[in-house]
């Protein structure tokens, strides 16, 4: 297709930059540049869609993952003590689960990380809920509560045992006045609203932490699936 000057209308080569005749300057179209930019916009579209989530799949497979997770890691469980790992691993197959069933060329880490804080909530309220369940019907369905304020009131002693060796060895001009104030709050302890307190402070410590495994789990995910599906442009 050959180019006319818009002025003079006589022909112009596509490598002048202006026209032989009059002079006029000219538009030059330069083939490599408008490739690399097509090919620019293609990568970030890419790039958006990989950083977006499609939130009605992710709660799916979130839920899929963290109703074994929370049971695992509630005080129910035997194997609660390994909540991170549960957990943890719960936000890594939710990333997986979701790269399978979308099939998405790749994510983020961030969209990863996303999955993850949400599985890891999911997890947590679950493990909350079981645990305070599970209290609950030891103390008044079965009638542990004699066995468990018995147990309870040998971990505060022993606490309280490490407490005044600490004091005794830390700063032993100020241990009685210490040593007063510590039975005071000992004697708390050991009541029934004491010992809800410390279950529920130590549920939501733990849940905070979990938490943080979990966003750090669907970030790993996202970046362990993303070395060998990310597409190279």
């Amino acid at each position: 297709m050959e180019i006319t000057c818009t002025r003079c209308h006589q022909i112009v080569q596509d490598e002048n930059r202006f026209c032989p005749v009059c002079g006029l300057p000219q538009l030059v179209y330069a083939a490599e540049s408008s490739a690399e930019q097509v090919q620019a916009g293609e990568w970030n579209q890419n790039l958006r869609d990989a950083g977006t989530v499609n939130w009605k799949a992710a709660l799916r497979v979130a839920l899929l993952c963290a109703v074994p997770a929370g049971l695992l890691s509630s005080l129910a469980s035997p194997l609660g003590g390994l909540g991170l790992i549960w957990i943890s691993s719960a936000a890594i197959w939710a990333v997986v689960f979701y790269m399978r069933t979308q099939r998405p060329a790749w994510i983020t880490i961030g969209a990863g990380a996303r999955i993850g804080l949400v599985t890891g909530l999911l997890a947590t309220w679950l493990a909350f809920g079981a645990s305070g369940i599970d209290l609950f019907v030891k103390r008044y369905a079965l009638h542990q509560s004699t066995q468990m304020d018995a147990e309870w009131k040998s971990y505060v002693d022993a606490n309280e045992a490490k407490a005044q060796e600490f004091m005794v060895g830390a700063m032993p001009d100020h241990t009685a006045q210490i040593s007063a104030n510590r039975a005071q709050q000992t004697a708390w302890m050991l009541t029934s609203e004491g010992h809800a307190a410390f279950e529920v402070s130590s549920l939501i410590f733990w849940s905070f932490i979990w938490v943080f495994f979990a966003i750090a789990g669907g970030a790993l995910g996202a970046r362990m699936l993303a070395r060998s599906r990310r597409p190279e442009f």
